[in-house]
């Protein structure tokens, strides 16, 4: 029996995740909400979704030429859960209406820590999500870091983290954030929020961020310096890389840039060019006894559309072994086999 799955919000995030869903064989889409008709929705309705939309919407959208199958309450009566992918700060909204109508939910990382009984990162605390009724998907950076760090926990404990993320400035659909020029401290006294993100997970964790703002809109890149607990090996280092899912390492020579990663993303057939893993260049790895560094890539609008498929199956327990939902969501999504 399939989990019944909706979408609330089909913008940047909640259109890569209805894709997603639909790829899982143990769920079903049931639809996805609009709250006004714009060129969005045409891809909505080239792949066929049941649109749903506010009550005093319908008609907008019927004047647009599409059909609506019924309200937003209508499609959360409809499911055993929903993935609220609405703008940042605006799932806490809809969190009543969820209890009202005894549906779990799953947000994301732009709303506030306390909407939801656990922040999630499929790799680190997946048994936490087990049967709870709400979840938040932790934001892309954090979730970026999260990996890197689990990553190399596996290596030894690691003892403290301090890293500098270079953030794009804006989507690439986000025309009113730009053009952009300079270079922003966000926030200029550290930590960045990110910092206080990864310890809603990893909650002992000494980790300080610093970030900063740049004028793209392909990715994001962080350098991390991390120290262990027990002395290392590069050699080590980046087996345990190699071997954590969601974790890619690429040539430095070969592929030099975001843009690089971007374009041969697309070229290789993944769609709107999505990385759903974190890109490591193998090259900047650099370890002396308890001390590591590294670079990599987080790709902002898809690295955590496998993170919400994985947490529909932990708060449904339709899987309770996390590697096991993982590897499902990573054989259907193409992770780790693009290059």
């Amino acid at each position: 029996m399939k989990v019944k799955v909706g979408i609330n919000g089909y913008g940047t995030i909640g259109k890569r995740v209805a894709w997603a869903v639909m790829k899982q064989p143990d769920m079903e889409l049931v639809g996805v909400v609009k709250t006004r008709p714009d060129w969005e929705v045409l891809s909505a309705v080239k792949m066929g979704l049941k649109l749903f939309t506010l009550k005093d919407r319908v008609r907008d959208f019927h004047e647009f030429g599409v059909e609506v199958h019924g309200t937003v309450e209508d499609l959360i009566r409809s499911v055993d859960v929903v993935i609220d992918a609405t703008p940042e700060d605006v799932g806490k909204t809809y969190k009543p209406l969820y209890e009202a109508l005894g549906r779990k939910a799953i947000f994301q990382g732009g709303e506030e820590e306390d909407v939801a009984e656990v922040s999630f990162n499929a790799l680190v605390n997946y048994s936490e999500a087990l049967g709870k009724k709400f979840v938040r998907v932790v934001s892309c950076n954090t979730t970026g870091l999260l990996r890197v760090i689990h990553a190399l926990s596996r290596v030894s404990k690691v003892r403290s983290v301090r890293g500098v993320i270079v953030r794009r400035g804006a989507d690439l659909k986000e025309v009113k954030k730009g053009p952009i020029e300079g270079l922003v401290l966000n926030p200029p006294k550290p930590p960045s929020h990110h910092a206080l993100d990864v310890k809603t997970v990893i909650k002992d964790l000494d980790i300080i961020t610093y970030a900063v703002v740049a004028p793209t809109t392909l990715a994001h890149i962080h350098t991390l310096y991390v120290r262990l607990s027990q002395p290392a090996t590069k050699e080590a280092v980046i087996d345990a890389l190699n071997a954590t899912p969601r974790i890619l390492l690429v040539n430095g020579k070969i592929l030099k840039s975001t843009a690089e990663l971007r374009e041969l993303a697309r070229d290789l057939g993944r769609p709107n060019g999505d990385i759903y893993e974190n890109v490591v260049w193998e090259d900047s790895v650099w370890v002396n006894n308890d001390e590591v560094m590294l670079t990599y890539a987080v790709h902002q609008e898809a690295i955590v559309v496998p993170e919400n498929v994985d947490a529909v199956r932990a708060v449904t327990s339709l899987v309770k072994d996390p590697l096991e939902s993982i590897k499902i969501t990573d054989e259907t999504l193409g992770i780790k086999r693009w290059l």
